[in-house]
């Protein structure tokens, strides 16, 4: 019976399951591995132990391992999946497949068929395949220019808006949650680790801008809610781009932001279905990791060239 691997590399968290055609016999975490933002050895690091602890419950050898898919941000350049099948290469045996991470999470929600997924994570992607097999992706360009609704973004938001409360004269929960998350006492301190090179980790921000919000403020409310509305957009293009009927359109959330926001997923479903009455939005967030571990079984079925 063969033994497979799923991965999916985020830049917050690594989760790999091992299974074998049927079965899901094991799964490990570990940090997170993105290799633009993590680094190449970080990066290594954290799949290499995703990989060992997934076999370790699963009481499998890596080296049993008859095929791999891995899906990561940024797969599509050729120095980014060279990396990462190379860390694989050294733990695992058999064929190892490297796939954007919007791949992975698209098998996912709809297996080989039609529709959009939408992931807010620490970065943020729409992708999306029509009945044609055509494809389309909007966002996903970079913390620096995109990745809208994201992690990163809420997080940046956050310590924009606090600074902004701060010239008008007022006060938000967020600079109390912020500066508890940074693990700093100041608002001075908050900007320097703000303007810091490297920046620091905004999408860490996240509970913290939960946490403003659960308390009432509505700054918090007002960030959650851009994003869903962010993310929808994100939506609509994709289904803009690819689709010329909009009846009955699969639609489906990935990722932390989706997962932690129960404010963010409201909006964006309203968002969505307000323009496209008719989409069908899959209201459970979905797991990018069965996806890849679907993708490794199927790909073993596949004719060899």
């Amino acid at each position: 019976m063969g033994i497979f691997l799923g991965i999916d590399g985020g830049g917050s968290k690594t989760v790999c399951q091992v299974g074998d055609e049927t079965t899901l016999l094991g799964t490990g975490t570990a940090e997170g591995s993105n290799v633009v933002r993590a680094g190449e050895r970080q990066a290594g690091e954290s799949i290499a132990a995703a990989v060992r602890r997934a076999c370790a419950a699963a009481l499998v050898n890596p080296k049993q391992v008859e095929r791999t898919c891995v899906g990561v941000a940024g797969a599509a350049r050729p120095e980014i999946a060279e990396i990462v099948r190379r860390t694989l290469a050294e733990l695992v045996s058999g064929e190892i497949e490297v796939v954007g991470d919007m791949v992975i999470a698209s098998e996912a929600a709809q297996g080989s068929g039609p529709g959009v997924i939408v992931i807010a994570g620490t970065g943020s992607i729409a992708y999306g395949r029509n009945s044609a097999g055509r494809t389309a992706r909007a966002g996903g360009w970079g913390f620096a220019i995109s990745d809208e609704g994201s992690g990163h973004w809420i997080g940046r938001m956050a310590v924009a808006a606090t600074m902004r409360a701060y010239d008008e004269g007022q006060t938000t929960m967020l600079l109390e949650t912020t500066m508890k998350s940074w693990g700093v006492s100041t608002r001075e301190q908050i900007i320097l680790a703000a303007n810091a090179s490297p920046p620091p980790n905004f999408a860490a921000l996240l509970p913290a801008v939960l946490a403003a919000l659960d308390a009432g403020d509505a700054t918090a409310h007002d960030i959650l809610a851009q994003a869903g509305a962010e993310l929808a957009t994100l939506a609509k293009i994709v289904i803009t781009r690819i689709f010329e009927d909009t009846k009955d359109i699969p639609v489906a959330m990935s990722g932390g932001v989706f997962g932690n926001s129960e404010l963010v997923r409201r909006v964006f479903y309203n968002s969505l279905r307000l323009k496209y009455p008719k989409v069908v939005v899959n209201t459970d967030v979905v797991d990018p990791v069965k996806g890849a571990l679907e993708l490794a079984r199927k790909g073993a079925h596949r004719p060899r060239p």
